[in-house]
């Protein structure tokens, strides 16, 4: 995995970052105000590619090895767990892919104990501090005492379901970082704020919360996970998930470093399957992936892993 050495002293200010035009979402029925960002309706949508291209924007292909997480959610049972255990130990993977799997709290320790050492756990979720007096929270102290190397923070389902905001977020991940965990740093936008021509300024309002406590980039990949796009079947099509990513780098290189830049992987979220997964992957600065509900199934989870393949080929 490649880390950096480099020590940042922060972000520049991103207030006069000029964000670049998107191609965006347009509904086709005008009575759909009702639509919202977490009860989406599939027959309303239409994707659109960008009328013209993203002159301000250079894309610059990530240089770390491809990533793919699964999110197993708060899914599963210790028999399907043990299934899904199994099909993952069987399975053939590409060896120049980083692979983590974030089961349920409560299956970590079963999962850490079956699964074979090519994948690595991480957890859904983490406390902000050190553990103590906070019910149903988990520490990074814990997590790691159990074996976990990684942990997803800012999933869209914290932030809309649960509530959590960007600066909450951004220490969570700070303080995850300072213990040695690695983080999975998630970004999108809702659908009305898509449609609204706002998926820029969300994206980078949630990178900066993350950039302005993160001591260090040296160990976060920033999954880029469009709200409309979760468990919807509904799937960015490569040109405008390549249109965020690339943004999303060139935010890095103006508010953090060009180093940071090239060095951090940027990956989709979003019904990434095994049907969709490598015409993804073919894109410059898609650099892996974050997998909801096809992680569950452990031949297409490998699917999806080995797609890594058609990225050599597009190389």
């Amino acid at each position: 995995m490649a880390m950096l050495s480099t020590s940042l002293s922060g972000p520049k200010s991103a207030t006069s970052y000029c964000a670049p035009e998107f191609s965006g979402l347009r509904r086709l029925c005008p009575n759909s105000s009702n639509v919202n960002g977490n009860s989406h309706s599939q027959s309303f949508l239409r994707f659109c590619s960008p009328r013209k291209p993203l002159k301000s924007v250079v894309a610059m292909a990530g240089t770390g090895t491809f990533f793919v997480g699964g999110n197993w959610k708060c899914n599963g049972t210790k028999e399907s767990i043990t299934k899904l255990v199994s099909d993952l130990n069987s399975a053939k993977l590409e060896s120049d892919v980083d692979v983590v799997v974030a089961p349920p709290f409560v299956y970590i320790d079963q999962v850490k104990s079956s699964l074979n050492g090519r994948i690595e756990i991480a957890a859904q979720n983490s406390w902000v501090s050190k553990g103590g007096a906070f019910t149903g929270e988990i520490s990074v102290e814990q997590l790691k005492d159990i074996g976990c190397k990684w942990v997803i923070l800012g999933h869209s389902e914290r932030r809309h379901v649960i509530g959590e905001d960007n600066q909450f977020i951004g220490k969570k991940a700070a303080y995850a970082l300072g213990q040695g965990l690695g983080v999975i740093a998630c970004i999108g936008e809702l659908l009305e704020e898509r449609e609204a021509g706002k998926t820029f300024d969300v994206c980078y309002q949630q990178l900066k919360a993350f950039a302005d406590a993160v001591p260090s980039w040296d160990n976060i990949v920033i999954a880029y996970e469009p709200v409309w796009a979760i468990g919807t079947g509904v799937v960015a099509t490569p040109v405008q998930a390549q249109e965020v990513h690339v943004a999303v780098r060139d935010w890095l290189k103006n508010n953090v470093s060009a180093e940071v830049a090239s060095k951090t992987r940027i990956i989709y979220g979003g019904s990434v399957n095994g049907g969709n997964c490598a015409e993804l992957a073919k894109q410059e600065d898609i650099d892996g992936f974050l997998v909801g509900g096809a992680s569950l199934k452990g031949p297409e989870f490998a699917t999806i892993v080995n797609s890594v393949t058609t990225k050599k080929v597009a190389a």
